[in-house]
């Protein structure tokens, strides 16, 4: 496949990045302003899909294929990840820590296996499920910032971190230089801070809208990973969904295709797609997702081949 058609749409990013975040805010202005609780609700709804394209964006971005041009990648990714709200770098090692992980112990949240409690798995799944794992990034982008050196403590890392499975995510921020990701974090909350007092936004509105994207966000989380093989590479799937929705997430349920090829641009996700063979059904697999997890045997997966972590260490 030449590499003219796998290139970055870096013109339809941005226009796609411009158009999002004008309906994002205008969206929280309306939630806010409107005496209308079918209003918010409906408006707060919508928020939660245009915001899950910012999210797709920012994705591009962290492996930095939302343009070719560097500056331009970093800009509107520090830009997407304001929305979330996380910082980019925060968001950047997170992510590329789970194309390491998938499948492991860490990131097992279908299963219970031997040994381990089963109201543990229970936990992590559930918050998953409604919503407050999606407070992982801005309550951890605060952490990290407020911390300071304590974020790198052995009791912190191997402690608190450890029982709630973030472990191998904290460390792998302590090893990454912090200013960057300080300088991010301060950026967002100070945008944060900017739309609410530029637009008026009440903290019902506010909260609606982000308590309806974290919904919304964190029934994908896992649905794209749910009961496939422990393998860190193929433990994924192409889910079937209505393509308008899949649209909306920019190809983001072309899970298995993503996980195979993660220099891939969304928009040309679909040529690594076999739509020949059986797709679980988006929605089928997060409904039996909430049935709760299933025990387990299966070994966790081999460790990431040379190749693919070349390629992660590229970014």
């Amino acid at each position: 496949m030449s590499n003219e058609r796998l290139s970055v749409p870096g013109t339809l990013n941005i226009v796609l990045a411009f158009v999002a975040s004008v309906t994002a805010c205008a969206l929280l202005w309306f939630v806010s302003q409107s005496p209308s609780w079918l209003e918010r609700v409906v408006g707060a709804i919508t928020f939660s899909f245009v915001a899950n394209t910012l999210f797709s964006l920012l994705h591009e971005a962290v492996h930095r294929h939302f343009h070719a041009n560097a500056t331009v990648n970093e800009a509107f990714g520090i830009l997407c990840a304001a929305f979330f709200p996380t910082g980019l770098m925060f968001q950047r090692v997170v992510h590329l820590g789970h194309h390491r992980r998938n499948r492991t112990d860490w990131e097992l949240f279908d299963h219970y296996q031997p040994g381990v409690p089963r109201y543990k798995t229970l936990f992590r799944l559930y918050c998953l499920l409604t919503g407050f794992f999606w407070l992982s990034a801005p309550l951890g982008g605060a952490l990290y910032l407020l911390l300071g050196p304590l974020f790198r403590s052995h009791v912190f890392m191997h402690g608190i971190c450890r029982w709630y499975g973030f472990e191998p995510m904290v460390v792998d921020l302590a090893r990454v230089p912090g200013w960057r990701m300080r300088a991010e974090i301060v950026f967002t909350v100070t945008f944060q801070a900017l739309l609410v007092v530029a637009l008026d936004l009440t903290l019902l509105g506010w909260g609606l809208c982000y308590v309806a994207f974290a919904l919304n966000w964190c029934s994908l989380q896992y649905t794209d990973h749910a009961w496939t093989r422990r393998d860190i590479v193929e433990g994924a799937s192409n889910l079937r969904v209505n393509r308008i929705v899949q649209w909306i997430f920019l190809n983001y349920h072309h899970h298995l295709a993503h996980h195979r090829h993660p220099e891939v641009p969304w928009v040309h996700l679909p040529k690594f797609v076999d739509f020949s063979q059986p797709r679980p059904s988006f929605l089928g697999t997060y409904l039996k997702l909430w049935r709760g997890p299933t025990p387990t045997d299966e070994p966790p997966p081999a460790a990431l081949s040379e190749p693919l972590e070349r390629r992660l260490r590229g970014y």
